[in-house]
């Protein structure tokens, strides 16, 4: 072909979306290249996004500007908070969408998107001259030329399908894999490893007794992923619980010898966090049912994802074990579940910015880095988008700090310590997560965008109302005073506090646990009403604030081994004194700071020690 573009995407799933979208945002001539159009954002397991720590991913991604929120938003059919009776660092948004109009929106954003071209094609090679990418080249011998290229494979690469004893090669969904580009890979020196993911069974409404069943609704005022989608959001559509029986393990366990997962077939490593139901009736024989989730995949289908409830057990026994559920006795099968293999590349081979150590311009994003989930592979896309054309530009890619975003934490562990099965963001995974909440991901992480170029005018003004709103908000609740009278110490009693002997503020009103936003606007009411969920923002850091601010002086302590930078071309094997496996794993993964490299596995706060001194050696002797 004989134009060249300035980002190549190979790949159109959460990830190739967001990475083509941002690059085009920024100025950058896009080429987008699907194995298939129609699998746009292709919701292949449950149509959901959101939950604890992804939920945050997704608010995060709205906050740099990307479109996985608003599609979310525009998508909804069911929408709830999770976690509510718990802190403020672990409530997050799931959304049920509908898969189809979830699709239908990026495929219309890309097809008007700016200086994106689209083209259905089957890489196979990448193109690379010396050390540098040049392009790619298609199973028809088309090749095109991109200064950089985006890899967004996710599950098609290698992809092989497991149904029992019976294994094809294929996309999820049946969709075409991506075969030669693994190969090709390996001839440019990549390790290539290999993981498994599964998917549950769809079965038709019409089949399932829903009377019988919990119905279980989404939130009367739904919540919006995206910052900009207040007042917009549609959650009608109720989700189901039902649970496995004592008959359904039995069926599960007499027909294990027929299952890829218990006979070998499987190689790969399958998601921990994520199990198959057959995993699960094995791995905790004491329980006697699990829980699984009916949940709708589209507006305008009658087909229902039975989540939890993933197997890649034959056909027939997949049929019996549906039908023995309370409520599915006459179920009927659309699509069975399977397992899935596929290739990736160990993440321990990219830079902080997702680019290949071994191959320049080449970046890598979603399910090739070993993720899994929609929100994972979204958030690397628009990273990968963003530094492919920062470093088109020679400026300084954009790398998160684990203080600053769930994606920060992401990328950190992906490309410091690697993974060996699919790696899902937990809460758990980060260290900061009261800094790191849904509510406030627009103030960590907007301004970067901004910079960028990745929010227009519209929406940084609608940004930087709310922040003013909230500065106001603050500001009055520090400086008016309330003064104890009959009626306020009534209320304060009627809500569960003491009364008040003499005048406090209202923030001083507000730390109280028992006291909340709405009871300080119903007692003086603010100057502007608040809007979406700025009460809740300014509750969370009013009455957090000791902690918040103790976070934040520890996020500095360990920011400081950040800030020391470790030279490029250092040789591990010339400092005296670091144990054996910490030359070897630095040597590998090649950390940028000080802070990275102590947070290699293996690593020992000696070996940091000795590694800083040879630093401060080095610059002085230079």
């Amino acid at each position: 072909m004989d134009k060249i573009y300035d980002v190549i995407v190979v790949g159109g799933g959460h990830a190739g979306c967001e990475a083509a979208l941002a690059a085009s945002r920024m100025g950058a001539s896009v080429l987008l290249l699907n194995l298939h159009l129609e699998n746009t954002a292709l919701m292949a397991c449950n149509p959901s996004i959101g939950g604890p720590a992804k939920g945050h991913i997704t608010r995060e991604i709205d906050a740099l500007g990307g479109e996985q929120g608003k599609a979310t938003d525009a998508a909804a059919l069911h929408m709830r908070v999770l976690n509510t009776s718990k802190g403020p660092a672990v409530r997050a948004l799931r959304a049920q969408c509908d898969m189809r109009s979830y699709y239908e929106y990026f495929l219309e954003r890309l097809e008007s998107a700016k200086n994106v071209d689209i083209h259905q094609a089957v890489v196979e090679d990448i193109w690379v001259e010396g050390k540098c990418v040049r392009g790619v080249k298609t199973n028809l011998g088309v090749v095109f030329e991109g200064r950089k290229v985006i890899l967004a494979t996710g599950t098609y690469l290698g992809g092989r399908v497991h149904i029992g004893l019976v294994n094809f090669p294929s996309g999820p969904l049946g969709e075409v894999p991506a075969g030669g580009l693994a190969s090709s890979l390996k001839k440019l020196g990549f390790e290539v490893g290999t993981l498994k993911t599964g998917t549950s069974p769809r079965i038709h409404a019409d089949s399932v007794d829903f009377g019988s069943l919990m119905r279980q609704e989404g939130d009367v005022v739904p919540r919006a992923f995206s910052y900009f989608d207040e007042g917009k959001v549609y959650s009608g559509f109720p989700c189901y619980v039902t649970r496995s029986t004592l008959k359904t393990h039995e069926i599960i366990k007499r027909a294990l010898d027929r299952s890829p997962l218990f006979t070998g077939a499987i190689k790969g490593v399958g998601p921990r966090y994520c199990p198959s139901i057959e995993d699960r009736v094995v791995r905790f024989p004491e329980k006697d049912s699990h829980v699984v989730f009916l949940e709708p995949t589209a507006r305008r289908s009658r087909e229902i994802y039975m989540q939890n409830f993933s197997t890649s057990l034959p056909y027939d026994v997949q049929v019996a074990m549906v039908r023995s559920l309370p409520g599915c006795e006459g179920a009927h099968l659309l699509r069975p579940g399977y397992a899935i293999e596929y290739n990736f590349l160990p993440p321990t081979q990219l830079r902080p910015w997702l680019e290949t150590k071994l191959v320049d311009g080449l970046f890598c994003a979603g399910q090739i880095n070993g993720t899994s989930g929609y929100e994972e592979a979204a958030s690397q896309g628009l990273l990968a988008g963003i530094n492919a054309v920062l470093t088109l530009r020679g400026e300084e890619p954009l790398v998160l700090k684990r203080s600053e975003a769930y994606i920060g934490v992401l990328v950190d562990d992906l490309v410091t310590k690697g993974t060996s099965e699919p790696y899902r963001m937990l809460t758990s995974r980060c260290e900061h997560r009261l800094l790191l909440r849904f509510d406030n991901a627009d103030r960590r992480l907007s301004p970067v965008a901004r910079r960028l170029g990745l929010l227009d005018d519209f929406q940084w003004r609608t940004l930087t109302e709310r922040w003013r709103r909230m500065d106001e908000e603050r500001k009055r609740l520090a400086e008016t005073y309330i003064y104890p009278t009959p009626g306020l110490n009534d209320f304060l009693l009627s809500v569960g506090t003491s009364p008040i002997e003499e005048p406090v503020t209202l923030e001083s009103l507000l730390k109280r646990p028992e006291v909340s936003y709405g009871h300080i606007a119903e007692l003086s009411p603010p100057r502007e009403p608040a809007i979406g969920d700025l009460g809740e923002r300014i509750e969370i850091e009013v009455k957090y604030e000791g902690y918040i601010e103790r976070e934040r002086r520890s996020c500095e302590r360990m920011e400081r081994l950040d800030g020391v930078n470790i030279p490029d071309d250092i040789d591990y094997a010339s400092i005296p004194g670091l144990l054996s496996e910490s030359r070897q794993k630095l040597a590998s993964i090649r950390p940028r700071t000080l802070g990275q490299a102590s947070r290699i596995s293996g690593v020992t706060p000696a070996d940091i020690q000795i590694l800083s001194v040879a630093i401060t050696s080095r610059r002085k002797s230079a």
